[in-house]
C-alpha cells in the first residue's frame, strides 16, 4: 500500500497542520501505526500541538548528522498510543535535502501503516524535500480565491515531482461564510477551480485550534472528528460517503 502521504498547501494559515493530526489521530483510533513528520524546518509547530514540546531531544537533521540514530529521533505521543513524531530542524540551516530526506523516510516507513508528512506551505524547497519520499498528496486549502489559486501551484508541481495520486481537503468550511461571500457559486465551483478531486470537506470549529495550541490534541474534542475518520477510512482503501457534505 503506497502509506506515505505528503500534505501541503499553497499558503500558510489554511489548518494544514492541524488537519495532518487530525487524521493521524484517526487512523491510530482505527488501529494504525502512524509515524507523523515535520517537515517545516525551522518553523515546527506539531511538537506544541502534541503536548511533546520538553519531549524533543533529537530531530531529523540529528539522525541523518550521526547525532543520534534514527529511531532516537522518533517520539512516541503522550496521549495517543500508535501516533509516533519526528520533528523538524529547530535551525532552518540544518534542512534536508530531497534525496537524504527520502532515504530517511524510506528507513523508517517499514514499521509503521502510514507516514504523515506536514509540508511547509508553498513551493519552495522545503517543499521538495516533503514531496520527495511521498506516495501520495493531500493539499488543504480554504474556500477562497488565493488559497484555491496556491493549491493549484502545489498540484502542478507535484506531478513535476512525479506525484500524481493526489486529492483535495477543504478546510474550515462555513456554508454561511462561504454564501455571504460569494466567490464561488458552489462548492463544485471550488472543486472545479482546484483541478483536484475532492476527499475530505472539514467544517469549521474554533475548538479545533484552540485545543491545538494547549498540547490536547487526539482526544474527542470536536464534531469534525467523523470528518476525519472517514477521510481515514478513504485513504486505508475503503467506500465511504463524505461524512460532512456543507
Amino acid at each position: 500500500m503506497d502509506n506515505v502521504i505528503v500534505v501541503a498547501s499553497g499558503k500558510g494559515g489554511t489548518g494544514k497542520s492541524t488537519v495532518c493530526i487530525c487524521l493521524s489521530v484517526a487512523l491510530v483510533k482505527q488501529g494504525k501505526k502512524v509515524l507523523l513528520i515535520d517537515c517545516d524546518c525551522g518553523m515546527r509547530g506539531l511538537d506544541i500541538m502534541l503536548d511533546m514540546e520538553q519531549d524533543i531531544l533529537f530531530d531529523a537533521s540529528d539522525a541523518v548528522c550521526g547525532n543520534c540514530s534514527f529511531q532516537e529521533a522518533v517520539y512516541k505521543s503522550k496521549n495517543n498510543d500508535n501516533l509516533y513524531l519526528m520533528a523538524a530542524p529547530f535551525d532552518t540551516e540544518n534542512e534536508l535535502s530531497p534525496s537524504v530526506f527520502k532515504q530517511l523516510v524510506n528507513s523508517l516507513k517499514g514499521d509503521y501503516d502510514f507516514v504523515i508528512i506536514d509540508s511547509p506551505a508553498g513551493i519552495g524547497s522545503g517543499f521538495v524535500t516533503a514531496a520527495a519520499p511521498a506516495d501520495r498528496a493531500l493539499i488543504v486549502s480554504n474556500a477562497e480565491p488565493t488559497s484555491v489559486r496556491g493549491g493549484v501551484k502545489v498540484r502542478k508541481k507535484l506531478e513535476a515531482l512525479g506525484v500524481s495520486n493526489i486529492r483535495l481537503v477543504l478546510n474550515r468550511f462555513d456554508r454561511k461564510v462561504f454564501t455571504q461571500l460569494g466567490f464561488y457559486n458552489d462548492l463544485d465551483d471550488v472543486i472545479d477551480a482546484t483541478q483536484t478531486q475532492l476527499i475530505a470537506l472539514v467544517p469549521f470549529d474554533i475548538r479545533i485550534s484552540v485545543i491545538m495550541q494547549r498540547g490536547a490534541a487526539g482526544l474527542n474534542w470536536s464534531a469534525a472528528s467523523s470528518v476525519f475518520d472517514c477521510l481515514a477510512l478513504r485513504l486505508s482503501g475503503e467506500r465511504v460517503p463524505l461524512a460532512f457534505k456543507g
